[in-house]
């Protein structure tokens, strides 16, 4: 049910948080911003890093309860390794933040079978697994929120990007199944599709002047986000106010997917 304040509809008081792919770019702000809301957070990274490390460092500024562990998600073992983690440390995630991907530029005939099925496992194969693992003790609970994390690519495939493209389409198909699947238990999945954000991810392609102002032209706000604007969608899709909200495909693109 609802709160009767603003606070109590976007409060995480009570409820832990993992967010994979959180030692940089939007999964660390998803993190922050959950943590700022109450939540217990359990940051994620592929190996132990001095990145995640400060993230970590970070998160726990803002007063609350955090974790880290690191697995290799691109291994088909790797979310397996990483639930078990998050028990060993005594939690069990009541809101997942799928964030964690992997991508690479490059040509259709460029790819071999080694880069698709690392660009699957990671993207699809993981969240799949994480779901899998932690919804039975959410559907006992009777609440639960899964939120994936996407891509405008879903919607407009890039150019040398097409098994990212593709990976992300399947996620989406994924995050429908399970919303249908979850909801009589008081669970929600949706999915944010994000546009071209300000991470470091997007560092190297941007310094490009004539490819940045070629990609500006397609996107009707005129600008690139910020991790900030896509970890305030995943806040509200995390909490009480967006209970009846399943199912969605979120774009936050400043209009890109138009």
């Amino acid at each position: 049910m609802l709160g009767k304040s603003i606070e109590e509809r976007f409060s995480l008081v009570g409820h832990t948080a993992l967010v994979t792919g959180s030692s940089r770019g939007i999964g660390r702000e998803i993190a922050l911003t959950l943590a700022q809301a109450g939540a217990a957070v359990i940051l994620h990274g592929s190996r132990p890093s001095e990145a995640l490390e400060r993230a970590a460092a970070e998160v726990r500024g803002s007063g609350a309860r955090v974790e880290s562990v690191a697995a290799d998600l691109c291994r088909a073992d790797g979310a397996g390794r990483l639930a078990g983690a998050c028990r060993k440390a005594g939690l069990e995630p009541d809101i997942l933040v799928l964030n964690a991907s992997v991508q690479e530029y490059v040509k259709l005939e460029e790819y071999d079978n080694a880069e698709f099925q690392r660009e699957f496992q990671a993207n699809v194969g993981s969240a799949f697994e994480l779901i899998r693992q932690f919804s039975p003790a959410m559907r006992r609970n009777r609440w639960g929120r899964i939120v994936t994390i996407g891509s405008i690519n879903q919607m407009r495939p890039a150019a040398r990007l097409s098994i990212y493209s593709a990976t992300k389409a399947a996620l989406l198909n994924l995050t429908r199944n399970c919303a249908r699947e979850l909801a009589p238990y008081g669970i929600t999945v949706n999915n944010i599709a994000p546009g071209v954000i300000l991470t470091d991810r997007n560092a190297t392609a941007l310094r490009d002047q004539t490819l940045k102002e070629a990609i500006l032209a397609r996107i009707p706000a005129g600008r690139f986000a910020t991790p900030e604007e896509i970890a305030g969608t995943a806040l509200l899709l995390c909490g009480n106010a967006a209970a009846y909200l399943t199912g969605a495909e979120i774009p936050v693109a400043g209009g890109m997917q138009l």
